[in-house]
């Protein structure tokens, strides 16, 4: 009964419906397979490392990343990017199965042609440092490489290139023809000439030889030559000219060339006598090369300064006349034998009058007493008289007083002090100021002389009010008897308004002092 059953159960490929769904399955995962396989396959868990390379190389995504052969993941992207230096670049971004591991940080990259149509591949060359890059992590250009492909190279063969390349073949072929025992001649000096060619080139290759600053300098050179080569094309023409007229005298040119050796000879001789000269001016140019670096930093300056000193320079001839008597006149002057004494003489009047300047010299920049003399000078002689002016007069009448020696008395033999006055009548004492000094030690202003009225003394035995000093100002209320006065006029302005006192300090840069000699301390120096 139950084989019977078996055998009557329906087979699953009896089935048409289910076995076409499989079969639509199947070539479903198939076709998804096949699309993703240049992007790796599903469900392999795979790391990210970027590379950036000097060019895309011609890479597409979905290229193979090889390693010693094996597939060991895909391009999965490419972006231009700046590269350092500024030039223009492409970052890779590969796609690296797991299971192959991190990629040491000294690995290289190189660009490899994987057939004749152009395909490419990445090859990761593995390093063995024990430092990895990490997922996401980029490697930089230096370590990567892009060789010159095939068809790069057949690139460069255009059709001006083919056609030169005919010619060289050609002249060539022309030149080397006929020509079979000169080559054998070459061939054998060439090993004496490539050992003598050996300390050459070692000289050359002699980092103080500076062979590319030389180059460097022919480009300069070029570069500076290229606005006049219409000229130099015009120079090789008139040369050629010239060649010509040296090949009519075949003989002459021969003289010439005939003299070169002892020339050279005479040459070499005077080298060796000249090589220590050489010496010193080599190591007066490296010396100078510091100074030519600096000069260039000075150059605006320099250049400014002969722009104006040129027309200067030009006027400097008539000057130099004109200075020619003088350096004359000078040189007549120190030979004479009294130009020492009246240099002594002026020295020891310098000596003399340099503190009586400083002592005076406040009086008339701060106090203005100068100026307030000659004021009242010119008052003083102009009373009119028959033949035009004369000095005004004040006669000293002062009332009667005993003895000679009143105001008005004549042959007094002492100053008017008060004593021997009359009754009824006013003393009289002697109006005679002394001059203090124009400025304190610090060449303030203290202008006393005019402000501080007249000095009145007391008889000691008479007038009992002063005891200690018998002598004391009696001034106005305005101006107080002690402290500093300040200065003693006014500036004004056009519209005749008042400004300011004057200066009320020495003005800066004038040396003073406030004690007439003025030696040692006491002499100052006003400040800015």
């Amino acid at each position: 009964m139950s084989t019977g059953m078996r055998r009557n159960r329906p087979s699953v490929v009896a089935s048409p419906i289910l076995v076409g769904a499989v079969t639509v399955l199947v070539v479903v995962v198939a076709v998804f397979l096949a699309y993703n396989a240049n992007s790796g396959l599903p469900f392999v868990p795979t790391r990210q490392l970027n590379v950036q390379i000097s060019n895309g190389a011609n890479l597409v995504k979905g290229n193979d990343v090889r390693s010693g052969g094996n597939r060991i993941g895909v391009v999965s992207d490419m972006a231009p990017v700046a590269l350092p230096g500024g030039k223009v670049g492409a970052r890779l971004t590969l796609k690296l199965d797991k299971k192959y591991g991190a990629v040491p940080v000294d690995s290289h990259v190189v660009i490899r042609p994987r057939s004749a149509l152009g395909l490419k591949y990445v090859e990761l060359d593995v390093g063995r440092s024990k430092r990895t890059f990490g997922d996401g992590a980029t490697m930089p250009a230096s370590q990567a490489e892009v060789p010159v492909e095939l068809d790069e190279l057949y690139n460069m063969f255009d059709e001006p290139t083919r056609r030169a390349v005919q010619g060289n073949l050609e002249g060539f072929g022309d030149a080397l023809m006929a020509r079979g025992a000169d080559i054998n001649r070459t061939i054998q000096s060439a090993p004496p000439f490539l050992g003598h060619l050996q300390s050459v080139m070692a000289n050359l290759a002699d980092p103080q030889t500076k062979l590319d600053t030389f180059f460097k300098e022919l480009g300069d050179t070029a570069r500076v030559v290229a606005p006049v080569s219409r000229t130099n094309a015009r120079l090789f023409t008139d040369m050629a000219d010239t060649f010509d007229a040296l090949s009519r005298d075949p003989q002459a040119l021969k003289d010439t060339i005939a003299k070169g050796a002892p020339t050279l000879r005479a040459g070499a001789e005077s080298l060796r006598v000249q090589r220590p000269f050489l010496e010193h001016t080599a190591a007066l140019s490296r010396d100078l090369a510091v100074a030519a670096t600096e000069l260039r930093a000075a150059l605006p300056t320099v250049n400014s300064a002969l722009r104006v000193g040129t027309p200067v320079q030009r006027r400097s001839p008539a000057l130099y006349d004109s200075l020619d008597g003088a350096l004359g006149a000078l040189d007549d002057l120190v030979r004479a034998p009294q130009t020492t004494g009246s240099l002594r003489g002026l020295t020891a009047t310098v000596d003399t009058l340099q503190p009586q300047l400083r002592f005076l010299g406040p009086y008339v920049t701060v106090c203005n007493y100068w100026n307030v003399f000659w004021t009242f000078a010119a008052e003083h002689l102009s009373a009119p008289d028959d033949t035009g002016s004369s000095q005004r007069a004040l006669l000293n009448l002062g009332a009667a007083q005993p003895g000679t020696d009143a105001v008005g008395s004549s042959g007094a033999n002492e100053f008017a002090h008060g004593e021997g006055s009359l009754p009824g009548t006013a003393d009289q004492w002697l109006h005679g100021n002394v001059y203090g000094p124009a400025v304190d030690k610090e060449g303030n202003a203290d202008c006393g002389a005019g402000q501080t009225g007249y000095i009145q003394a007391y008889n000691p035995l008479r007038d009992k009010r002063v005891k200690d000093d018998p002598y004391q100002g009696v001034v106005s209320e305005r101006f107080p008897v002690r402290g500093r006065l300040g200065p003693t006029y006014a500036q004004f302005g056009k519209d005749g308004k008042g400004i300011g006192l004057n200066p009320d300090h020495v003005p800066p840069g004038e040396t003073f002092t406030d004690r007439p000699g003025g030696h040692g301390a006491d002499i100052a120096r006003a400040q800015p």
